[in-house]
């Protein structure tokens, strides 16, 4: 496997003034570049946070103290999405576009991996204990897993066009992914079996993450977060706020789990289901979409269109309802919501191509019939 190389290509490097505090939440520009559209975020070795800059095919790095640096891909428009660290103390992330895996160190050294498979359109991305990268192959209906030596294996979803998102490491050697379309969440065995468990036909699931107990998720078209248990038994905890877009979930410092609002919030819910929001400064416009514990016990997220990562405190938000949940295995009532697609639609090199997508697009690529509803 041909491997591409590009050594501190552009890096720059700026310090950005932080916006205005709102409830907790502080939000820092990026100021090296314009439209960035940052997406996925995760903590680094190094004690600093790593992005991804989808528009413009650069990875960031910011501080804790707000400096933000970035580097370019070497492959134009390959789309850097998810983003995860490596056990070789790297950042590895796709390319949904370029069709291949990235590894980046902390020094800013960027080398890309191809995908033996045309059009896979690489998209979550996470590291496993053994060593290896675990992605989903949203133009291939795949999973797939890259040994630490390189050697790549597929695993077909057994639904077809299943549109698999993102995806976790669990704490048993199984691995979790989200299907957006099909509206369920599947599970790679340790034998490789591939176990789907459904939710309801609109729920459009969209993040997860291993949690206290279970692996925790945000369904947006059920404008819920929820948990999925190894048996397959799901909970969902309904957000106090309408149409709330839940995106990005991740575990934080309290022991609770954190994510990202694209209405303008961010939310946590305790392992009991209470659940809390903050609002950012920016509101709607700035669509909060990915989250992650930092170093500094705080909680960092991407605003994808307000081109800025912004943080959270730790600490008890403006607003509490408690969410008792409910036992959604299986479906007792389908949510007849219909989701936005957010940003508008992703046009795929391949034979998939202007298939609209509900988790994030290039506004660009379209060319008519993006949708334009929300949940409501």
């Amino acid at each position: 496997m041909t491997a591409f190389v590009g050594g501190l290509i552009g890096a720059t490097a700026v310090a950005a003034p932080a916006r205005a505090d709102v409830g907790g939440v502080t939000e820092y520009p990026i100021t090296t570049i314009a439209d960035s559209f940052p997406a996925a975020i995760t903590a680094g070795p190094d004690g600093a946070l790593w992005f991804t800059e989808s528009g413009v095919s650069r990875i960031g790095r910011i501080t804790t103290g707000g400096t933000v640096s970035d580097y370019a891909v070497p492959t134009p428009d390959s789309f850097p999405f998810d983003i995860t660290r490596g056990r070789d103390g790297a950042l590895w992330f796709t390319e949904i576009f370029g069709n291949k895996i990235g590894r980046i160190t902390t020094k800013g050294q960027v080398t890309e991996f191809p995908l033996p498979t045309a059009n896979s359109g690489p998209t979550g991305i996470t590291s496993a204990p053994d060593g290896a990268l675990w992605f989903t192959e949203t133009g291939t209906n795949k999973i797939g897993r890259r040994a630490s030596d390189g050697t790549v294996t597929e695993y077909p979803i057994p639904t077809p066009d299943s549109d698999p998102y993102r995806i976790a490491a669990g704490p048993d050697g199984t691995v979790w992914f989200t299907e957006t379309i099909s509206g369920k969440i599947g599970r790679v065995g340790r034998d490789g079996r591939v176990t789907e468990f459904p939710l309801g036909d609109f729920d459009f699931p969209f993040d997860i993450t291993a949690g206290p107990g279970a692996m925790w998720f945000t369904a947006p078209g059920a404008n819920a977060v929820g948990r999925i248990d190894h048996a397959g038994h799901i909970t969902k905890f309904p957000l106090p706020s309408a149409d709330a877009g839940p995106d990005g979930i991740t575990p934080g410092p309290d022991g609770s789990l954190w994510f990202a609002e694209q209405s303008g919030r961010i939310g946590r819910v305790t392992p009991a289901g209470v659940i809390t929001e903050f609002p950012v400064p920016g509101g709607a416009d700035d669509v909060p979409f990915q989250i992650a514990a930092g170093p500094d016990r705080h909680l960092w997220f991407t605003e994808l269109i307000g081109n800025a990562i912004g943080r959270v405190q730790a600490l008890p938000g403006r607003a509490t309802k408690p969410a008792p949940g409910h036992v959604a295995t299986p479906p007792q009532q389908l949510l007849d919501r219909s989701f936005q697609n957010s940003l508008g639609c992703v046009t795929w090199p391949g034979p998939r191509s202007s298939t609209p997508t509900p988790h994030f697009s290039q506004p660009w690529s379209c060319s008519g019939g993006a949708a334009t509803r929300r949940p409501r």
